[in-house]
């Protein structure tokens, strides 16, 4: 399975490849990166239909922001889960990750736990 990591700070490539060594050296995740919006939907259009399952988008981003982007994933790709991820656990942007089709909310620093059980779920 695919997932799209959406964040305009590099160093979250590096955490993720790390908390997801094992579930990629198996090959039963392959994790791409995006650091902007832009560069996100750029990626997903690339294949018809897109061959990303799941997106995991930071919300405060230059540009596009999360919840812009979360906007069009729904409404291009409705099949593609996508959920959020804040360094502020504030319940504005809760409520509107989760009125715009959030399948999850999550605050940093990230919970891997919670996030690996997520895309397990999604991969049953």
């Amino acid at each position: 399975m695919k997932i799209l990591i959406v964040d305009d700070e590099k160093d979250v490539e590096m955490l993720f490849r790390q908390k997801f060594r094992k579930e990629v050296k198996n090959n039963s995740l392959e994790l791409l990166f995006a650091f902007s919006g832009q560069e996100a939907l750029e990626l997903l259009e690339r294949d018809n239909p897109p061959v990303v399952m799941y997106v995991f988008s930071d919300i405060n981003m230059p540009g596009m922001t999360g919840l812009e982007l979360l906007k069009l994933v729904k409404t291009r790709f409705p099949e593609i889960k996508v959920s959020m991820i804040s360094a502020y656990g504030d319940a504005e942007n809760y409520n509107k990750a989760k009125e715009s089709g959030a399948q999850e909310f999550f605050t940093k620093p990230i919970d891997f736990d919670s996030l690996k059980k997520e895309i397990n779920q999604l991969m049953n």
